[in-house]
């Protein structure tokens, strides 16, 4: 009965956890003060609690991703995997337990792989066009936030100024994140179309609830930031003058549920980076999801003018999460992918997020990569990978 009760409340504890931060900050499941309200949901810990009382929240977690394919090319890595250690967190410097808090944000990370190719570069070396969690990386130590964050007495805004991770707040969505949601990029922020600017990167982004459904957010940033010497984004910003510029307008059925029931528009420019090697490109982004009882369907569709990130044009994304598939705070995905570079690549995704304590996440997860775009010689690949992340 105990764990029928719990499945009649899961739409709210969903919300919860993923959204309790945003109805004022505006950011994803993955942005520092959403992932901490969620990593904290029904955990109690004295010291964390002591310090929350103070206006300081802290995270703190270890994640190592392990995949393996079926196939490769010739002198390439069948086998693949990276580590990353974090510590992140927020300070409420500022009007503490008002509606208008003041709040510096930070986030520091080393990222590493065990082994000669790292995860986010695995699929190139299969023949498959994308990338799986591109956050594990080999960078080893990086800044990716240090922002200040500042809510609006109306309780409706938010804006943040300094070193962000722009997806953070563009083109979100409640399963988008590398940590707890789809591993292949290709379900997270602009689909593998949008050509976005490295983490650490200087620059101002703000939301605003127009009406009671209707909101937007928009931010201008550095594109050439490089996030192990994060501090020469913001010369960048004053000097090179090259930025990512995005507007979003989007409505939800409520701002506490932004991020589930959602439908948005995100229309993205990108100036050229010699940083990353990048063209100069524009696009835009649809994306579609709500919350019915357990399920999350989402449909997304991603456009840039000349694919300038990866050479596709065009991707369109759907599938589902399912939440408490098992046990009340486990979670089950599935998707599937169409993105066009010349020619239709498709990828299928199936993880399971199982939360086995307090402190420990296991994610078995499969990958089907169909008329690999890089290979053409192989009709398919397998890809099964596993990720872990042990949590304070």
């Amino acid at each position: 009965m105990k764990y029928l009760k719990f499945v009649n409340l899961l739409p709210l504890l969903v919300t919860s956890a993923f959204l309790s931060a945003n109805e004022a900050n505006f950011g994803g499941p993955s942005a520092v003060e959403n992932q901490i309200s969620a990593d904290n949901e029904d955990r109690q810990i004295p010291t964390k609690e002591s310090l929350a009382e103070k206006g300081v929240e802290l995270g703190l977690d270890y994640s190592a991703i392990g995949l393996s394919a079926d196939k490769a090319f010739p002198g390439s890595d069948d086998q693949a995997a990276s580590g990353m250690a974090r510590f992140y967190g927020s300070w409420a410097a500022l009007n503490h337990n008002e509606s208008n808090v003041g709040a510096l944000v930070w986030k520091i990370e080393h990222r590493h792989s065990y082994t000669d190719t790292s995860v986010k570069n695995f699929e190139f070396g299969t023949g498959g066009l994308g990338l799986i969690t591109p956050a594990f990386s080999d960078e080893k130590t990086r800044l990716t936030n240090l922002y200040w964050r500042q809510k609006m007495s109306d309780g409706k805004g938010t804006v943040i100024a300094g070193f962000m991770d722009v997806t953070d707040y563009v083109d979100v969505y409640a399963a988008a994140s590398p940590w707890t949601g789809f591993m292949n990029f290709s379900f997270s922020t602009g689909t593998n179309t949008m050509a976005l600017p490295s983490d650490a990167t200087f620059g101002l982004a703000a939301g605003h609830m127009l009406t009671d459904e209707l909101f937007l957010i928009a931010g201008i940033s550095d594109m050439e930031a490089d996030p192990t010497e994060p501090f020469k984004s913001a010369e960048n910003f004053f000097n090179k003058r090259r930025y990512f510029k995005s507007v979003e307008l989007g409505w939800t059925s409520s701002q506490q549920q932004i991020y589930l029931n959602n439908v948005h528009l995100t229309l993205w420019d990108s100036d050229e980076s010699d940083f990353l090697n990048q063209a100069a490109d524009r696009g835009f982004n649809v994306s579609a999801s709500h919350l019915f009882g357990s399920w999350l369907p989402f449909v997304r569709y991603g456009y840039a003018k000349d694919g300038s990130l990866l050479g596709i044009t065009q991707s369109l994304s759907t599938g589902f999460s399912y939440y408490g598939l098992g046990a009340p705070k486990n979670n089950f995905g599935f998707a599937v992918n169409w993105a066009d570079a010349g020619t239709n690549q498709y990828t299928f995704e199936a993880f399971y997020l199982m939360k086995l304590s307090d402190h420990f996440e296991l994610t078995p997860d499969i990958q089907l990569i169909k008329d690999p775009a890089l290979n053409p010689d192989e009709s398919q690949i397998w890809i099964a990978g596993l990720r872990a992340r042990l949590l304070w």
